[in-house]
């Protein structure tokens, strides 16, 4: 039960996390084109990424906890 809540909270702010981040890659880039901008992620921007990646290491870590009880 309380793998389920963290689970879901997980989710939630992964979700946001995801959210919030600027959307460099348009629909543009889904066909094929890539804009010609090549940029490196700083400041807010990388530590919001790297909260993202964070998020997503734990919420697939309950994940699979929560499969395997």
């Amino acid at each position: 039960m309380a793998l389920d809540i963290i689970q879901l909270i997980l989710a939630l702010l992964l979700t946001g996390a995801i959210l919030m981040q600027s959307g460099g890659a348009g629909l543009g880039s889904i066909f094929g084109g890539d804009g010609g901008i090549n940029r490196t992620k700083r400041g807010a921007e990388k530590k919001l990424h790297e909260i993202t990646v964070a998020l997503a290491i734990l919420f697939l870590g309950i994940a699979l906890v929560n499969v395997l009880s």
